[in-house]
């Protein structure tokens, strides 16, 4: 275990497909792309960390539809372009970040103590919900990434209490990272429509209140609640696997408030960032 302060916890934007390099692979960004600040935003978490951690837990959206909660324990993922439609460049990319087996088999200790059981995945790769945005914030692919699958009930309750269950591995040099998007109409992503963006933002705000939440108890019945703001299936649609992971980092920050640090705008629709401890 280590003794330096315990790891925060991060829910990030992975953004839309493989957006860093729809310009091509030489990057950076130019100025005028609407994914820029994302990319720097990404890109700063390795210096805001002030060390780097033993290796990452990743809770990504893009791995769902499993029989029970996943975790991967493969010690080299392959590549998993799991977008369609995009420019054949962007599935020539390669994240050559290793796995790490022996803590992904720590992580179902730690679940399973809690009394959650999980299953084993040695051959999935990393989708797209891990390699872009973590090509951002570790571009050397030099920290070990476990993935983890949602829970298939997709409920807040269920990923709040998971996320309970891993908050330890926090101090042990673990970062625990969701990666979705706070926002995630794919049928209006590209629509320009000022009532929208104004559903959109409201959404925003509340998740933003209800994971500032300091109280451990309150947060998690807040966001339990999600459903019931009047703006949500506005923001999710057709589903909200994009919000799910939100909820296990809101439950592994334990006593620790969720901070906005990125304040995102995609063709008006506003969408977050979060930083609890």
């Amino acid at each position: 275990m280590s003794d330096q302060k315990r790891l925060p916890v991060y829910f990030i934007p992975h953004g839309g497909g493989p957006w860093p390099f729809m310009h091509g692979t030489e990057g950076p960004l130019p100025e005028d792309d609407p994914w820029k600040e994302l990319e720097l935003f990404l890109g700063s978490i390795d210096a805001s960390l002030g060390r780097r951690p033993k290796a990452v837990l990743v809770i990504s959206a893009h791995w769902e539809k499993v029989d029970k909660l996943t975790v991967s324990t493969a010690a080299k993922p392959p590549m998993l372009f799991d977008y369609y439609g995009f420019p054949p460049h962007t599935y020539n990319l390669d994240y050559p970040a290793s796995g790490a087996p022996f803590i992904a088999e720590h992580v179902r200790d730690v679940l399973r103590e809690a009394g959650i059981e999980t299953a084993t995945d040695s051959e999935r790769g990393f989708d797209h919900g891990v390699f872009i945005p973590f090509m951002m914030v570790y571009p050397h692919a030099d920290v070990p990434i476990i993935m983890m699958s949602l829970d298939p009930d997709l409920s807040a309750p269920t990923h709040f209490r998971i996320g309970q269950a891993l908050e330890t591995l926090r101090d042990e040099d673990i970062l625990i990272v969701g990666s979705g998007l706070s926002y995630h109409n794919m049928r209006m992503f590209r629509r320009r429509d000022s009532e929208h963006e104004q559903q959109a933002a409201r959404f925003d705000n509340w998740l933003s209140e209800a994971v500032a939440i300091e109280n451990p108890v309150t947060r998690a019945q807040r966001l339990s609640e999600w459903q019931d703001n009047p703006d949500a299936q506005a923001a999710h649609v057709p589903d909200h696997d994009h919000l799910v992971p939100v909820f296990v980092a809101a439950g592994a920050a334990g006593p620790d408030a969720g901070e906005k640090v990125f304040a995102g705008n995609y063709l008006g629709k506003a969408y977050s960032a979060y930083r609890f401890g």
